[in-house]
């Protein structure tokens, strides 16, 4: 009895002297259960890798991304030759487009400065007209009018005569008719250079 009594002590001892050695905190509070090892497992498992899903990246071959890239916009060799008017824009080589719309409101501007006898702006008014839609009658017979009024009276004889061809009966014909009757007739453009070169200088 005496023995087991001594060693029941030494057990005793003996754990204490372990407990001693080692605090409680180095020991685990709680054994991992079998779920959270599994658990760990799979977070730490690899995952397949991708490397192969995407070959033709932007750097697969060795290529340089779309933004490092420049592409040669410059024309082919000759083609300045080939086609002169290329680079310019078709509103730059045509100054007008058929506009109806617009001669109509460059005529009804006219008519304003017309009747101000503002025959200068009226004239510009109605010539602005004829770019927009050439050929009008209205626009044609007008600037004839202010060409007579500003004492350009070849040009008005050609505009009123003008007028007179594209509309013979219009409602604008007797007033050409009998303007042309007060012009003088019409002087040949070589009679005419032939006059200005003749003409008596001023003496001084």
């Amino acid at each position: 009895m005496k023995q087991v009594i001594v060693g029941l002590v030494w057990v005793v001892l003996a754990g204490w002297a372990v407990a001693q050695q080692y605090p409680p905190e180095d020991f685990p509070a709680q054994l991992p259960t079998k779920q959270q090892k599994t658990q760990k497992t799979q977070k730490t498992q690899k995952l397949p890798s991708t490397d192969n899903e995407f070959p033709l990246g932007p750097d697969a071959a060795g290529e340089s991304s779309s933004k490092d890239t420049k592409i040669d916009l410059s024309p082919p060799m000759g083609d300045a030759k080939a086609h002169p008017n290329s680079g310019v824009a078709d509103d730059v080589l045509e100054l007008r487009s058929y506009n109806p719309q617009k001669a109509r409101k460059a005529i009804e501007v006219g008519d304003f400065y017309f009747r101000r006898d503002n025959y200068r702006a009226a004239l510009n008014r109605y010539q602005e007209a004829l770019q927009w839609k050439p050929d009008d009658a209205e626009a044609t017979f007008k600037s004839a009018a202010c060409l007579e009024k500003l004492g350009r009276l070849q040009e008005a004889r050609a505009r009123y005569e003008a007028y007179l061809k594209l509309l013979p009966d219009g409602p604008h014909a007797k007033e050409a008719r009998k303007a042309l009757d007060k012009l003088p007739a019409a002087v040949p453009e070589a009679a005419r250079h032939q006059q200005a070169a003749g003409a008596p200088k001023d003496k001084d």
